[in-house]
């Protein structure tokens, strides 16, 4: 007889909700529907060791209603503990299947952070793919908004004012993830997920990995390829002390 598959994956102290893209959407679109307020987020190998040693990046996640796995590592991880998860969330996939889902039901979406011009881009690219879609706004805040109190005011009334059923997020990490803990219950959004350089991808303003280095876990070896200053330090020295960790959980849970 085959076991259930447990509720939650624990990795590295990071509880993981093991839901597949699909059970995603819907868990979302329910979580937007039953509460006033409510966030996801989408651990990545870079997430989980910054988790290790960031007490305030750890009660960002503490008050989340959702932990996804984002990343093909955290697949292997798990199933490396014995106790596999249904898939990977994916950060871009996840944007774009929202915005179909908003579509679809009528909702509403808000774009927040991306690089000048490029939320814009992305949203006129999900608007022509999906044509019912309801575009409530896009921002790009200026460097340094975050300690800004009359900029996160401000911010806070355009959001307010156009009422999104979806606020995504893209301000990297863990910025992001900081702002929706911080300022996403006063934003009016009914949920909201940090989804990184996604309005990029979504854009066309960046490619994202051919498909077959998704599959294999290498679209971090393309990212480092396109932006080796802002990624080797992360890729290279960072993010290998994951698999030393995750040994060592193995062992002690012998």
């Amino acid at each position: 007889m085959t076991e259930p598959s447990p509720a939650k994956v624990t990795i590295l102290g990071v509880p993981i909700d093991n839901v597949s893209l699909d059970e995603t959407v819907d868990r979302i679109q329910a979580l937007a529907e039953a509460q006033s307020f409510s966030f996801t987020v989408t651990p990545n190998v870079d997430h989980v060791m910054k988790l290790q040693n960031d007490s305030r990046f750890r009660q960002c996640y503490s008050q989340a209603d959702l932990v996804v796995c984002d990343g093909v590592p955290l697949l292997w991880a798990a199933k490396f503990l014995g106790s596999p998860l249904k898939g990977r969330v994916n950060g871009t996939d996840l944007f774009e299947r929202l915005a179909a889902r908003a579509a679809e039901t009528g909702s509403s979406i808000f774009l927040l952070g991306g690089d000048p011009g490029v939320a814009e881009k992305a949203a006129d690219e999900l608007c022509r793919q999906h044509p019912t879609l309801r575009v409530t706004g896009c921002y790009c805040p200026p460097y340094g908004f975050e300690n800004d109190p009359a900029e996160n005011a401000k911010i806070l009334e355009l959001i307010r004012s156009a009422k999104p059923t979806y606020l995504f997020v893209g301000l990297g990490c863990p910025k992001q993830e900081f702002w929706i803990a911080d300022h996403g219950a006063s934003s009016g959004a009914r949920h909201a997920i940090g989804i990184g350089f996604s309005f990029s991808f979504v854009a066309g303003a960046v490619r994202r990995a051919p498909g077959w280095m998704q599959r294999y876990g290498l679209e971090w070896f393309w990212r480092l390829c396109a932006e080796p200053k802002r990624l080797a330090r992360r890729y290279l020295l960072e993010d290998p002390k994951f698999f030393w960790l995750l040994f060592k959980q193995k062992i002690a849970s012998q």
